[in-house]
């Protein structure tokens, strides 16, 4: 059985239009060696639901589905200072105590705290109404700066576009990082971005670079990583000082050409690990790590769990050599 193959978003009256379609872009149905998500909005009376934007949307399910569903989301809604109604809160709640992962995107993350599945954890949510959240639910511990919150059965999310860093991270830590970066790609997006809400973006793909110049030398890097890349050579393939290639790397993916590096390593390691049997000694060399080592601390540092583990919770491979 995989991970969550029913997926079920909560749209209340006022549901964010950008929140809606973006759980509904992830969890759409792909190609075959994708998982198919069984996948339905949701609110307590199905039908005509007004959306943030004016526009209604047609909303089939009933709270029914948050009763069977693997994975059930809160989206974002206008009234989110007015708790959800019993039916809502009981449904989040008992959708929690059967064992279901409940994520709260944006100021949905008021609905879980409203249900009381927030009382003694980490949560965030945007970060203009964290301080209202702290406020209103003081037994939470309110982390501003977050992209997103992993409490395990319970995740949070920031507002907006991260809306799809929360549900990327959820496919990565459930699917494995193959299956998420797949999809990323397939809706133009960074596979991956740590940091806070300020938002530097670990391994920023080279197309989302603005600067031609720059994308190049990015592109040139991914192809190299198991060579050292000094950030002198980096400048020097872009015809740059170290200080200008610094600034412009700054200016360009929000980050340092080393936290770039170090991410875009991670992730490469995190696909072959999943999809080939090369042994780990190999991975770390071909990412540019060097040794077993390096990447074990490094991967450890990122996951939580060394590479072998990792490598037996999301391999692909057929033999699993040097696993």
């Amino acid at each position: 059985m995989p991970p969550f193959p029913t997926v079920a978003a909560y749209a209340p009256p006022g549901v964010g239009m950008l929140g809606a379609a973006i759980v509904s872009e992830v969890f759409d149905a792909r190609g075959q060696d994708l998982p198919r998500f069984d996948f339905a909005l949701c609110t307590e009376r199905p039908g005509r639901v007004r959306s943030d934007v004016g526009l209604p949307l047609v909303v089939e399910h009933g709270l029914d589905r948050l009763a069977t569903a693997d994975l059930v989301i809160a989206l974002p809604w206008t009234e989110f200072r007015t708790p959800p109604g019993p039916a809502v809160l009981d449904a989040l709640a008992g959708a929690h105590r059967r064992g279901a992962l409940v994520a709260g995107q944006c100021v949905g993350s008021f609905a879980l705290a409203a249900a009381g599945l927030l009382d003694g954890r980490r949560a965030t949510t945007h970060w203009r109404f964290a301080p209202l959240l702290a406020e209103r639910f003081p037994g939470v511990t309110v982390e501003p700066g977050a992209l997103y919150v992993d409490e395990g059965r319970i995740v949070t999310g920031a507002g907006a576009a991260a809306g799809f860093d929360l549900c990327l991270h959820l496919l990565r830590r459930e699917y494995g990082a193959s299956t998420a970066n797949t999809i990323a790609r397939d809706l133009v997006l960074p596979s991956h971005r740590d940091g806070g809400q300020a938002q530097y973006l670990a391994a920023p793909v080279p197309e989302a670079c603005e600067d031609d110049r720059l994308a190049e030398v990015l592109a040139w890097a991914g192809a190299h990583l198991q060579e050292p890349l000094p950030v002198a050579e980096l400048a020097r393939r872009a015809l740059m000082s170290r200080r200008t290639f610094a600034r412009r790397f700054a200016a360009s993916t929000g980050t340092t050409p080393h936290a770039w590096l170090l991410g875009l390593r991670l992730s490469r390691a995190e696909e072959l690990l999943e999809t080939s049997d090369l042994p780990v000694e190999e991975v770390a060399r071909l990412v540019g790590f060097g040794s077993a080592a390096v990447l074990r601390t490094q991967f450890v540092r990122r996951r939580g769990v060394p590479p072998r583990s990792y490598r037996r919770s999301f391999s692909r491979s057929v033999g699993g050599g040097g696993a």
